[in-house]
Order: structure tokens, then sequence, then C-alpha cells
């Protein structure tokens, strides 16, 4: 992946205040980040996974969940897709 780095400051007080470790504090700005962008529509479910670093559209999905942010998959979105799996499952 390419990557851009960022440097942010923060209050050292906001570790122990929200009871970070500061070797977590990366993956859980990747984590927010990726969230926040999702539920603006800014990302794919995809693009949301490679950003969290999590490795799975499915384990993103958790992530989500996690955040109270769900899926808009509609009826006719799980109909069409049953019947693209039904045709790769044809012998």
């Amino acid at each position: 992946m390419d990557s851009v780095q960022v440097t942010v400051q923060l209050p050292r007080s906001l570790l122990a205040a929200a009871g970070i470790r500061e070797q977590d504090l990366a993956a859980l700005l990747r984590e927010a980040i990726a969230v926040e962008l999702y539920r603006a529509s800014k990302l794919s479910l995809g693009k949301a996974a490679e950003v969290a670093g999590v490795a799975t559209k499915w384990d993103m999905l958790r992530v989500l969940a996690r955040h109270d942010v769900y899926v808009d998959y509609t009826a006719d979105e799980a109909i069409a897709d049953a019947d693209t799996v039904q045709q790769f499952l044809k012998p």
C-alpha cells in the first residue's frame, strides 16, 4: 500500500485519560479514521478495511458494528448477490 505519514501532536495526558497505551494509538487512530470516513460514505468497505489495517471486509464489518455503523444493504442487493453466487456454483 502506498501510504502517507502524518504527524499529530496530542497531549500525553490523553493516554491516561482514555486508558490507551502509546503503542496502540496509531492503530486506534487508523480505525477511527476508517470508521468515520466509511460512515460519511467517503470510503468503500474494502478501502475502509485497508485504512483500518484489518485483513478482510468481514473484519471491517465487525469493526463497524463495534462503532454502531452498519452496512446499507438492501433486500434487492442481497437477492442479486445470491443470484451471482448461484451462477458461480453451477457445474
